[in-house]
């Protein structure tokens, strides 16, 4: 099933990749790349636009293409429940939880946790753990997707096809840091928006219309299923395909859970990943960051037309690929014999759109990857070098930071390129339940840690060590069984002798279940533990964000340099006349590859500033500032309850 492209369609990916290597690098010219706050949070300069479409961009990604419309063809529209139940949580980021994070001052959802607890044992298993999500979940997945459109649909060699992408995120991303980042976000996420767009009219007109979308779905399905369909039952579309609010007990995305379990997983996605909340970080003030989030959150709305109904679509169109019924015919279709959905888009992209306009869909897919993994790349290495590397390295030194940030990037690249033959090995079926399983397992406790750190000042570091120790014990138990025991397929006949908490608990109501052990496990803990200090709770919870003072911190964090560095680092384009810098004549004759490694790291032969103790008082101030002026903040209040509201609309006529 390869499909040719034409050469108008290369020419569309070209001038693609060209446009994104034009951005990315341009973004490395900017000044301020040279310390943490200029290369991790963009020198906290990033106005709304960019910070919104970063956000937007880094969460769809190929796993959008591919699983999202590969999931609707396959079940109907309840998987909408993920992109609008999102809206509420970014709303609940910009509002609720970014304004914690400037005031404590950190870079790092780690960080926060060593800020808001002490210790150090909570900041190094959740660098160590998140880094460890990221190479075996995100950006496995990301990679797989990707994969599995260029290799089965366009016959390119896979190395090959990933070698490339790898190549161009990495050169932008190393170099540029989170501005290159966004601002290559920004540029992807409006190729998205346009293929997309393009793809959803040009799918509606050709089916119909809404009307007879609806119609010619429910009687979607192969030629096998439909001359016996009581022996491929599994090949008709579900009853409720319509319908977002299925069944709490036989639904495949019961209410119960989307409801109360997909909170959690949610939050973790949107509240407290380093992934997101980098961008927010990076806005130039909190009215920025909170129109940033509300931004996203209205992008969001859309994916259930982008993505969600051209999946659906794309079943109506092929049947007999999509809607395989069995492992032989679907091995024949696309090699696996879990099911061929995951083809939805892709088939629709690559036989009913024009020459040219083919092309920027195809780059639109590659935009989600890339936008995706260089995202990835820059939040994980931010937690490598800020988390761990200065946790051994206390008194690093800003040009030392500044590679070791570039090198994590590689070595995560490394890592990725390592994994693909495992991915390439993996079935599609497979793949995704492996991401639900780890997700319902893992991010629960994590969120559980973050809500009782904002909102409870009684938690106690031992509390939320120890709850997030035992539940994810509880999570691990769930994941190993998945792994042991498989479902039978559907439509064998053969009885489910799976455990009971496989067969009759689905993953969101676990999901449920992990997050209150975690919560009394915590709580219980805290209340016999020695309860922190309040002096140390200053600017570090929802209660004392706006406290004047900072909160005192006697324990050992490793990284007693650190202000000293970053103020350094940073004070160069925080507007600070008071700086004096020492006068030294530039040194002549500099040869070539010596500027290719200051360019490359950041570095300059410059000497550093020098900066009083008023001015690091100075920048502080501004850098953990959560004021807003009245007008800006009644605008985005109404914006945030006018997509929330929309959000509620669109929930209700769908149910």
């Amino acid at each position: 099933m390869v499909e040719k492209l034409s050469e108008n369609d290369y020419i569309s990916i070209g001038v693609y990749f060209a446009l994104v290597l034009a951005v990315g690098l341009w973004s490395t010219f900017r000044p301020n790349r040279g310390s943490t706050t200029g290369y991790f949070l963009a020198g906290k300069t990033m106005h709304w636009f960019p910070v919104g479409a970063s956000i937007f961009a880094s969460n769809v990604g190929a796993p959008m293409f591919i699983g999202l419309a590969g999931t609707a063809a396959a079940s109907g529209i309840a998987c909408a429940i993920y992109e609008w139940h999102a809206v509420f949580l970014l709303v609940a980021l910009g509002w609720i939880f970014v304004p914690v994070y400037v005031a404590s001052g950190c870079y790092t959802m780690p960080e926060y946790l060593k800020k808001r607890f002490g210790g150090v044992r909570l900041r190094i298993y959740l660098s160590v753990l998140t880094l460890f999500l990221y190479v075996l979940t995100r950006i496995s997945a990301e990679i797989y997707s990707g994969a599995l459109f260029m290799q089965k649909l366009l016959g390119w060699n896979l190395f090959a096809c990933v070698g490339i992408i790898l190549l161009v995120t990495a050169l932008y991303t190393v170099v540029g840091g989170l501005a290159a980042v966004i601002y290559t976000d920004t540029l992807q996420t409006i190729i998205l928006l346009i293929g997309s767009c393009i793809l959803f009219i040009s799918s509606m007109i050709d089916v119909g219309g809404w009307a007879a979308f609806v119609e010619k779905y429910m009687r979607a399905a192969s030629n096998q299923t439909l001359r016996h369909p009581d022996n491929y039952s599994c090949g008709l579309p579900r009853h409720d395909s319509f319908h977002i609010w299925r069944d709490p007990i036989d639904g495949d995305l019961p209410w119960t859970g989307t409801v109360f379990g997909l909170t959690m997983l949610g939050m973790w996605v949107w509240c407290t990943d380093q992934l997101m909340v980098q961008r927010c970080l990076s806005a130039k003030n909190m009215s920025h960051s909170k129109g940033g989030t509300v931004f996203a959150a209205a992008m969001k709305i859309t994916t259930f037309f982008l993505f969600i109904v051209p999946g659906m679509v794309s079943r109506i169109f092929f049947p007999d690929e999509i809607a395989c019924s069995d492992p032989v015919s679907c091995d024949e279709v696309c090699g696996n014999t879990a099911g061929c959905s995951n083809m939805a888009y892709p088939l629709l992209v690559l036989r009913k759109l024009p020459e040219g306009i083919r092309g920027v869909m195809l780059a639109a897919l590659l935009a989600a990857l890339m936008s995706s993994l260089t995202s990835i790349f820059n939040s994980a290495s931010t937690m490598m070098t800020l988390d761990l590397w200065r946790r051994f390295r206390k008194r690093a030194s800003q040009a030392e930071l500044m590679i070791v940030g570039r090198v994590s990037v590689l070595v995560l690249i490394a890592l990725s390129v390592i994994w693909i033959p495992i991915m390439e090995q993996s079935q599609g079926g497979q793949l995704w339940n492996y991401l639900q399983t780890v997700s319902a397992c893992v991010s629960p406790p994590l969120c559980c840690v973050f809500l009782l750190a904002l909102f409870w000042n009684r938690t106690t570091e031992a509390g939320a060590f120890w709850g997030l120790m035992l539940s994810t014990a509880v999570g691990l138990c769930r994941m190993v069984l998945e792994f042991v025991y498989s479902a039978p397929d559907c439509g064998s006949g053969d009885p489910d002798e799976r455990p009971l908490v496989l067969s009759k608990v689905n993953f969101l109501h676990f999901a449920i279940i992990i997050t209150i052990v975690s919560l009394i496990s915590s709580v219980v803990i805290s209340l016999f533990t020695e309860p922190r200090a309040p002096e140390k709770l200053h600017r570090v919870t929802w209660w004392t964000r706006h406290d004047q003072e900072d909160a005192e911190d006697s324990d050992d964090s490793g990284m007693e340099s650190e202000d000293e560095t970053e103020l350094k680092g940073d004070v160069r384009t925080q507007g600070v006349s008071s700086v004096h810098p020492v006068d030294v004549k530039k040194e002549k004759g500099i040869k070539c590859c010596h500027v290719i490694y200051n360019w490359v790291c950041g570095q300059s032969d410059e000497p550093k500033p020098k900066v009083s103790k008023e001015d690091k008082i100075l920048i502080k101030q501004r850098l953990t500032d959560i004021g807003e002026s009245p007008d800006a903040k009644k605008l985005l209040n109404i914006l945030a309850a006018l997509v929330c509201v929309l959000t509620v609309f669109l929930l209700g006529f769908f149910a």
